[in-house]
């Protein structure tokens, strides 16, 4: 083992990932995340709701800035998981020494691209949205939103590089609270600017421009936070600017790793945005559908990202201590795990639908049936989508990110732009499913992404 000394409770930790029982250790390191995404869709959807009774402009807005906003993490997105990979392929190892340097490394150069996006992005925001086709009537509300919103990505930037330094060691926990702590303040300050609308402290349209505010008030407490973890004298791999090595060494592998992701996010997010610029052709409040759409069906399926993180840092640390068969067992339990989740809460939003969508359409009747045409489709496509989110882990954790970045830039550019544009462009199809035809898109897509992916997983999965 290396010279840095660790505490009892992470060489304890460290044995789990690399010779416990596989299923408690995955359960160990996932069910922090699982239960953090699970309350943060809650979270989500309550934020949708808030947006919702701003006004229908205002959630429109909020829907179309949000792939905005996940084309900018993808560099984060990038940083994390290729920086992710390498830290607990090295933490599997036993390196401690070069732990340290990596994350030192990493973390100042996610600072400085933060920093670069902001200088560049702010300017640039109004022709960039009127590019993105936002619609006439939000691209004013929604130039200032989105700036706000970009302050907000700097720290979020910090953030994810924290939480990847803590997921390569197996330590979720403190993702867990960190990310709860963010929740509880950000909605109780939405909360708290419903409130004041309410009592006409200000107009119902401005209310928009609280919720990044909030969303940079809360990231920035737990920025303080991260910070204040990594320098600490008691982290054996405490932060140190003279630790960084912007060598080939760590920089290639890091490109080699991260690129692919980045193309793979920033695209996927591109394709988002340009979806949701087809479906503001068919009416402003269709985008809000589909995000209020996409938002109940990630109660099921974006929690079980959580099973999928904690698969890439289980796999990378058995491959960097040389055991290739227990991190392809990883794959396996995650994917039973994954599955099992999905098919529950399929089954518990099935039940609610109906309340859950009348929620948000606020006696909204036509809002209520563009909500349900959308959803009544998107929610079939659930245990397809566990596959997917497993096999990613896998080719995540086994540094393969070029062929994750194809076959989701296929699930957009291959079967769901397509299939959306035969909706929408073939006049018998388009009256047979009017805005039906986006929930049947989405479906589709995400389907035949999920077969794609689970036999990518058994031909890769052959050959080693």
């Amino acid at each position: 083992m290396a010279s840095l000394n660790l505490s009892e409770k992470e060489l304890r930790r460290r044995e789990l990932m690399l010779s416990g029982s596989q299923f408690k250790a995955i359960l160990t390191i996932s069910l922090p995340l699982v239960f953090y995404a699970s309350v943060g869709q809650v979270f989500q959807l309550i934020d949708t709701f808030i947006a919702a009774n701003m006004s229908a402009s205002t959630i429109s807005t909020v829907s179309f800035v949000y792939q905005l906003e996940k084309m900018l993490m993808a560099i984060a997105s990038a940083l994390s998981i290729g920086g992710g990979v390498m830290i607990a392929r090295t933490f599997g190892s036993g390196d401690m020494q070069t732990v340290r340097r990596q994350i030192s490394t990493l973390f100042f150069f996610a600072l400085f691209v933060g920093a670069g996006i902001l200088a560049i992005i702010i300017p640039l925001m109004y022709p960039l949205l009127s590019l993105m086709k936002m619609p006439q009537a939000l691209l004013f509300q929604g130039t200032i939103y989105s700036c706000l919103m970009v302050v907000s990505v700097v720290f979020q930037f910090i953030n994810t590089i924290f939480f990847a330094v803590q997921k390569s060691r197996g330590s979720t926990k403190i993702i867990m609270w960190g990310n709860l702590l963010v929740l509880f303040i950000k909605t109780s300050l939405n909360i708290l600017t419903i409130r004041l609308i309410a009592h006409g402290v200000f107009e119902r349209d401005q209310g928009i421009y609280f919720l990044p505010l909030a969303t940079i008030t809360a990231h920035l407490v737990l920025t303080i936070i991260a910070i204040q973890n990594l320098t600490s004298k008691k982290n054996p791999f405490r932060l140190s600017f003279k630790c960084t090595e912007f060598k080939k060494t760590f920089m290639a592998p890091l490109a080699s790793l991260g690129i692919p992701v980045f193309l793979e996010k920033f695209v996927f997010a591109f394709g988002k945005a340009l979806v949701n610029s087809l479906c503001a052709t068919m009416g402003t409040t269709v985008v809000g559908a589909l995000g209020v759409s996409d938002r109940i069906c990630g109660l099921s399926s974006n929690p079980i990202n959580g099973f999928q993180e904690a698969e890439s840092s289980l796999i990378s640390n058995n491959l960097g201590n040389n055991n290739v068969r227990r991190a392809i067992g990883f794959f396996y339990r995650t994917l039973l795990l994954t599955m099992s989740y999905t098919a529950v809460f399929f089954v518990i939003m099935c039940i609610f639908r109906t309340a859950i969508i009348d929620a948000f359409a606020k006696g909204n009747a036509s809002f209520a049936q563009e909500i349900d045409q959308i959803y009544y489709w998107e929610r079939l496509d659930t245990l397809l989508i566990a596959v997917n989110t497993s096999v990613m882990g896998l080719l995540y954790g086994f540094g393969k990110t070029k062929i994750s970045m194809v076959i989701n830039i296929a699930r957009l550019f291959v079967f769901r732009i397509p299939i959306l544009l035969l909706f929408m462009k073939i006049p018998a199809l388009s009256a047979a499913v009017g805005i039906s035809g986006v929930g049947m898109a989405m479906c589709l897509s995400n389907g035949l992404t999920g077969l794609t992916a689970g036999i990518v997983a058994i031909l890769f999965i052959r050959k080693q």
